[in-house]
């Protein structure tokens, strides 16, 4: 299973584990105002809880329980023990009980703690209802944790009501931005995965984008860019761009991909930028190997044939280029010095290319551009400008947004 669909699979399990009680701090039954009769069976039960033996605990907790005339100090400090020993020993029912004595008796921040373990404890039974009205509790006393957060996706996910979901995760997105925080990862997961449930495709990518940008792994590149291509109105003719996305990302895996990558490079005469990708995809243990080598090793020496026509060819193309009515050749062959490494050549032909106009897609001639800016140090902040300047319904825009996202880098 990729890590991003595990990731969210995980949120959508009940959080009761990381909300269980710890075991209490013991400290000496002097210190705790506590009588021997009752402070001596309580902290035998915390170095029981300490050991993992809860259900002892539970038993220790009964003794000190039992004794008569406790102080409200002696009773609240019994509760405590009680809940995280029941929690342990999975006794929902008693921890319920404990939990319910402690909230009537502690305030401020405490009271939304102890709403929340609630809260768990009633989840665990599947009672919803109550465990709503808990975690409600919770939040109006200023509970807003962000395991909270993910107790109540989890039972709106139980109601199957995803657009509350969406609804909770975007509103909770968008105040960390309006606030300059970084979204919360686990909120963006949420609302992803809302998103995909509702067919939300757009608005999923979107998300996603924000993930790559705050929390660029792997999996989330990955899952990305495979939404991207699937967006309304993308292009077939940036297919090659979204390989090149996933090769600067990491994300190219397949023997097909990289095959595929290093096939288009040739079609649009850049032999090096070929050579890199088979370079790589060898380098990976994809190509060379199994029973398509031979095959990996005609395109490699196809590439190599190719790379040494163009190096001599390239100054009669610029010059016929020149001659031609629209720019497009221009970009083309200016593309290709980058891809050979001879970046501020490149970018002056692509330059010349635009100016003289007439394109056939002029977003993608500044993307060509702006991809070959981020190669030099001294306009790199130039290609950014020129990358975030590209709009189009075709999909170039978005290829340039996610050049930015690893250029800033």
């Amino acid at each position: 299973m990729p890590g991003y669909f595990k990731t969210l699979k995980l949120l959508r399990v009940i959080p009761a584990a990381a909300l269980m009680l710890s075991v209490w701090a013991w400290q000496p039954a002097s210190a705790q105002g506590l009588r021997p009769a009752v402070g001596k069976p309580l902290q035998e039960a915390s170095e029981l809880l300490k050991a993992g033996k809860a259900r002892e605990a539970l038993a220790k907790v009964r003794e000190a329980e039992a004794v008569g005339g406790k102080s409200a100090a002696e009773q609240l400090t019994v509760d405590r023990m009680k809940a995280a020993a029941a929690q342990r020993a999975g006794d929902h029912n008693t921890a319920i009980q404990a939990l319910e004595a402690i909230y009537s008796k502690v305030g401020g921040s405490e009271k939304g703690q102890v709403a929340e373990q609630l809260a768990s404890a009633f989840a665990q039974q599947r009672n919803n209802a109550k465990a709503g009205e808990w975690l409600d509790k919770a939040i109006a006393a200023g509970n807003n944790s962000g395991s909270v957060r993910q107790m109540q996706s989890y039972l709106l996910g139980v109601s199957g009501d995803w657009g509350a979901i969406s609804r909770e995760a975007a509103a909770s997105v968008a105040a960390d931005e309006k606030a300059g925080r970084r979204p919360d990862e686990g909120d963006l997961l949420r609302l992803a995965d809302a998103q995909s449930r509702t067919n939300n495709t757009a608005g999923q990518i979107n998300t996603l984008e924000k993930l790559v940008a705050h929390y660029p792994k792997k999996d989330y590149w990955n899952a990305y860019l495979g939404r991207l291509v699937r967006k309304p109105g993308f292009s077939n003719r940036l297919t090659v761009d979204v390989l090149r996305l996933r090769l600067a990302t990491d994300t190219l895996a397949s023997t097909e991909d990289y095959m595929e990558l290093a096939q288009l490079s040739l079609q649009d005469g850049l032999p090096a930028e070929a050579l890199k990708v088979i370079d790589l995809g060898t380098k990976a243990g994809v190509l060379g190997t199994g029973p398509e080598a031979a095959r990996h090793q005609r395109l490699r020496d196809l590439a190599t044939k190719q790379l040494a026509e163009v190096r001599g060819s390239l100054a009669g193309q610029a010059a016929d280029a020149a001659g031609f009515k629209d720019g497009d050749a221009l970009i083309k062959v200016g593309y290709a010095h980058v891809s050979l490494g001879e970046v501020d050549k490149g970018i002056g032909l692509i330059q010349q290319g635009i100016n003289k106009g007439q394109l056939k897609h002029p977003e993608d001639a500044k993307l060509r551009l702006g991809m070959a800016q981020l190669q030099s140090p001294k306009l790199k902040n130039a290609g950014l400008q020129t990358l975030r300047g590209i709009k189009s319904n075709d999909g170039a825009a978005d290829v340039a947004r996610v050049w930015t996202l690893i250029g800033r880098n």
